[in-house]
C-alpha cells in the first residue's frame, strides 16, 4: 500500500475528490479527509458524528465527518484513518498529531508538514491508501480536482518566514493560503 496526499483550496473541491473516489470503487475506509470548513470555526469542535450529513455528506466517508480540534490548527471537519490517527495523538497528548500521522502512513516529513500548514490555514487535505496498481487512476481523480501546487505553495509560505508546521502555534485566521 502507498498513501496518495493532495491538498486543495477549499472543502467544496476536496468533497468532491472524496465522492469520486468513492464513485471510482475505492473504500471509504482507505480515504481521509482534513480541512477547515466554515462551519468548523462556528461549532464546538467536540460536536462529533452527525456534521457529514448537515454538510452533504450522504453516503461513505462524508456521511462519518465531524469536528475535531488539531493542535496548531484549531477546529476542522474530518474523517477517515488520518483523522482518527491525527485526534488519537492530540487526545493522547502525543506529539506529532497530523504530522506524525501523514509520516506514518508513508509521507515524507517535508511534505507532512507542507499538508498540515495547508489545513491550518484554510485548505483541506485528502489521503487515500491505494495498492501500486491502483496508485495512476486515483492520482488521475485527485489531480483532475486541480490540487494546490505544492512547490508554489511552498515557496511562497518560505518566502513569508515559514520553515515548518508548528502544532504548538496559534490556528492560522486570516490571510492568503
Amino acid at each position: 500500500m502507498q498513501t496518495i496526499t493532495r491538498s486543495y483550496d477549499d472543502y467544496e473541491t476536496a468533497r468532491g475528490v472524496v465522492e469520486a473516489l468513492q464513485a471510482a470503487g475505492y473504500p471509504a475506509a482507505n480515504i481521509s479527509l482534513v480541512g477547515r470548513h466554515e462551519d468548523a470555526d462556528d461549532s464546538n469542535a467536540g460536536e462529533g458524528a452527525g456534521v457529514g450529513a448537515a454538510m452533504g455528506g450522504a453516503a461513505g466517508l462524508l456521511a462519518g465527518l465531524g469536528m475535531l480540534a488539531i493542535p496548531g490548527i484549531g477546529p476542522v471537519v474530518a474523517a477517515g484513518w488520518l483523522a482518527s490517527t491525527a485526534a488519537g495523538a492530540a487526545a493522547g497528548g502525543v506529539a506529532g498529531g497530523i504530522v506524525g500521522a501523514l509520516t506514518s502512513a508513508g509521507e515524507d516529513e517535508e511534505n507532512a508538514h507542507y499538508y498540515a500548514e495547508s489545513v491550518r490555514r484554510g485548505g483541506t487535505v485528502v489521503s487515500l491508501k491505494v495498492s501500486e496498481d491502483q496508485a495512476p487512476a486515483a492520482e488521475a481523480i485527485m489531480d483532475g480536482a486541480t490540487p494546490i501546487d505544492r512547490d508554489t505553495r511552498l515557496t511562497e509560505y518560505r518566502e513569508s518566514g515559514w520553515s515548518r508546521f508548528d502544532e504548538h502555534g496559534a490556528p492560522y485566521r486570516s490571510g492568503p493560503l
